[in-house]
């Protein structure tokens, strides 16, 4: 989900079954886009860019996408030990 100068990544949990374990973080970009407003950042070109430590480190920063049943902040590594791995 590309903006201006940031992306929503989404992480989709492996069961499939609900959504509420789904986890979300913004990636920042420092690319000539970023600097305009009027300008989208084009969702492969940020899906290239991203190695997958960056992926890893987004992911360990992630937030839980639903509110539901957790606390208002809890870590990846701490919330659900199926989410690791």
């Amino acid at each position: 989900m590309p903006g201006a100068s940031n992306a929503m990544v989404v992480f989709h949990h492996p069961d499939g079954i609900t959504s509420r374990r789904d986890r979300y973080n913004w990636y920042n970009a420092d690319t000539a886009e970023a600097r305009s407003v009027t300008a989208r950042l084009d969702p492969d070109a940020v899906l290239k860019s991203l190695s997958d430590a960056d992926l890893a480190r987004l992911f360990r920063r992630s937030m839980p996408i639903s509110a539901n049943g957790m606390p208002l902040y809890v870590p990846a590594s701490e919330s659900d030990p199926s989410l690791i791995g």
